[in-house]
């Protein structure tokens, strides 16, 4: 296989961090997983393989870097003080072969392994703390390091003692029990029959409907709370000195009140780990709750300890997957939906089918190179696979059934929702709607517009965003700022004090700056960094909007896919109008003279990564004292790196 060169990957790197992040926050946040846990792994391995090619392009926001995601707005936070990590795959019999004798070097061992094998449940992780037997704190797991604190959800569940029961090990101090809270599947078809029958949305899937519940700030399911199911597998603290291996730490937990592990089996050696494996994967559709796979651990908790762990995996323990179920079925139609952050996904209609215990009539086909890639077309006769997701995947066409007279699909050149130009820029695989004002991503462009970084508009959250557009108080972004008390105070949950609140909270984010402003528009690749870079080359937004690409592109710092991204932005009739729009709204900004090229000063030549908190200083002070003499303030770290300026708590870099 041929590496590929730095330009190449590095476009490659941003799309997959870009693309695996988006995956993640849907997954860890919103609940509702966009593609499988098998596409996930792929484009993952895929990452991993070209940040060990190209160590220098690794970027700070990787999610190799990370163990999940971080804890969404309004939880209080919950630091784990054992971390949660992730497990490694083993995506089949080989993999897991490699595994072992990967663990018999690291050893040193020649004989075979003792392994634990329990069936891998698809559902939300949480640690539960106890304090001398008592529950003190329920969390979800969130980035492994710091989750949310969802105690009072989680108390709802008959299967979590309260206090532990004395029949074990003594349970004395601080005691922290790590597991998986499912939804068993009687329990997740009886909630959707009720909720079919009260004309409401039924759940996609047991483990979307589990971290839904877990998740609810205000208005409480308890009837699905109380259908959850609490499945303890580990101990982060508080092992008991009598337990020497993982299958004694379950029987302690068993002990403790916790139910039992359902088929555990302790294994001499990888060939009976491969065995039992095969007995759970023939269990798959008669098991009570929704399993993926077998997670086997070195059952001994001293050669745990001698192996280590990783940055985000553990030395001693593999999740061995089980194959994704498969059915075949026929596409019907392809229809490109726009998704709230203006991305066109494709997806294929199918001729209903069973897979994996679910009804499949939906399949995402992800961007146009995946329509590309498996060639995809409307009448093709294809096999589906499910691997606990909310949309399925296609794997494969099988063109030898293939009807005479079909044409390859491409994405639509406008819009489907408010018919604008789409966009797809050099690099990405991902074709967008570039309008502000697409009633698609309007209630998104909102919320980041009203964001810190951006307007800061102090009130105007998600609640209110929901309702000022589907009320149609707000058709597009502009509108935000013609709102007054009065309509305001139509809103539930916004009396006259908030109203005004909120009024006087829009007429301070009238007055900004256009680096601000210029975040505020949401334009793509435009963070911070590139906004001050942009404002300070031009100035003011009207030489900036005049700019062509090449002009961008001949700033420092500006490279070819942003410039793309600012002019095509610009030059798209409905986002220059939305801009003037705003402006007469009253939107201002103080201009400044353009930049004059940077003078030599003491730090020319050197390029300076600033991280964590800094001692007597914002970074923005930082960077702009450092660019004064001279330097360079970079993202990442990489070969041409002089110095990394290190705050309190810094990140990897």
């Amino acid at each position: 296989m041929t590496r590929p060169g730095t330009a190449s990957a590095k476009a490659r790197i941003d799309v997959l961090v870009d693309e695996l992040n988006r995956h993640a926050r849907l997954y860890y946040q919103d609940d509702a997983p966009e593609i499988s846990d098998a596409e996930y792994d792929r484009l993952f391995r895929e990452l991993l393989e070209l940040e060990g090619q190209h160590p220098a392009l690794l970027r700070a926001d990787s999610p190799s870097r990370r163990l999940g995601a971080p804890p969404a707005e309004g939880f209080v936070e919950v630091p784990h003080r054992v971390p949660m990590l992730s497990l490694d795959n083993a995506m089949d019999e080989s993999e897991m072969r490699a595994f072992d004798e990967r663990v018999r070097r690291l050893l040193e061992r020649e004989g075979d392994v003792e392994y634990a094998v329990e069936p891998k449940l698809d559902g939300a992780g949480v640690e539960l703390v106890y304090v001398d037997g008592v529950l003190q704190v329920g969390a979800t797991r969130g980035d492994g390091r710091t989750g949310e604190d969802v105690t009072a959800n989680l108390k709802r569940s008959r299967s979590i003692p309260l206090v532990l029961r004395s029949h074990g090990p003594p349970a004395n101090g601080r005691v922290s029990v790590r597991g998986e809270v499912v939804l068993p599947i009687a329990r997740f078809e009886r909630l959707n029959r009720e909720r079919l029958e009260r004309e409401l949305e039924p759940f996609a899937n047991p483990r979307n409907a589990a971290a839904g519940a877990l998740r609810q700030l205000h208005e409480i399911d308890r009837a699905r709370l109380a259908a959850l199911e609490f499945c303890a597998y580990a101990l982060g603290e508080g092992i008991p000195p009598a337990v020497e291996t993982q299958s004694q730490v379950l029987e302690a937990l068993e002990a403790w009140g916790f139910g039992a592990s359902r088929e555990v089996r302790v294994c001499d050696g990888v060939e009976p780990v491969i065995e039992h494996h095969r007995h759970l994967l023939s269990l798959r559709e008669r098991f009570p709750v929704e399993i993926d796979g077998s997670v086997v651990k070195v059952n001994r908790l001293t050669l745990q300890r001698e192996l280590g762990e990783l940055s985000r995996s553990p030395r001693w323990a593999v999740a061995f997957k089980f194959p994704p179920a498969q059915e075949t079925t026929v596409v019907e139609q392809i229809e490109a939906q726009v998704g709230r952050t203006g991305a066109l996904t494709p997806v294929a209609k199918l001729r209903p089918v069973h897979v994996g215990g679910v009804t499949v009539s939906n399949a995402s086909l992800h961007n146009q190179d995946e329509i590309d890639r498996k060639d995809v077309r409307r009448g093709d006769t294809v096999v589906v696979q499910r691997a606990g997701d909310v949309i399925p995947q296609i794997v494969k066409v099988l063109k030898e059934r293939r009807p005479r007279g079909t044409r390859r699909y491409t994405l639509p050149g406008a819009c489907p929702v408010c018919r604008a130009q789409t966009l797809r820029l050099e690099g990405e695989a991902v074709t967008r709607c570039p309008n502000l004002d697409c009633p698609a991503q309007l209630k998104n462009n909102l919320r980041h517009m009203a964001g810190r970084g951006a307007l800061d508009i102090e009130g105007l959250g998600e609640k209110i965003v929901d309702q000022l557009v589907e009320r149609g108080r707000v058709k597009r972004l502009s509108d935000v700022f013609q709102l007054d008390a009065a309509a305001l105070e139509e809103l539930e949950r916004m009396g006259a004090k908030s109203a005004a609140n909120l009024v006087e909270s829009l007429a301070r984010a009238r007055n900004t700056t256009l680096s601000r402003f210029l975040i505020a528009l949401g334009i793509r690749h435009v963070g911070e960094t590139v906004a001050e870079l942009l404002a300070r080359h031009f100035g003011d937004l009207d030489p900036l909007m005049a700019a062509e690409r090449e002009q961008l592109e001949a700033i420092e710092g500006i490279g070819p896919t942003i410039a793309e991204s600012v002019a095509r932005f610009f030059g798209d009739p409905r986002n220059a109008e939305e801009v003037r729009r705003m402006r007469g709204l009253g939107v201002r900004w103080d201009p400044t003279e353009p930049a004059a090229p940077r003078g030599e000063g003491p730090l020319t030549g050197q390029s300076f990564v600033l991280t964590g908190t800094l001692d007597g200083m914002t970074r923005s002070d930082a960077k702009r004292r450092i660019e004064e003499r001279g330097g360079k303030v970079i993202g990442s770290v990489s070969k041409k790196t002089s110095y990394v300026v290190a705050g309190a708590d810094p990140g990897s870099k």
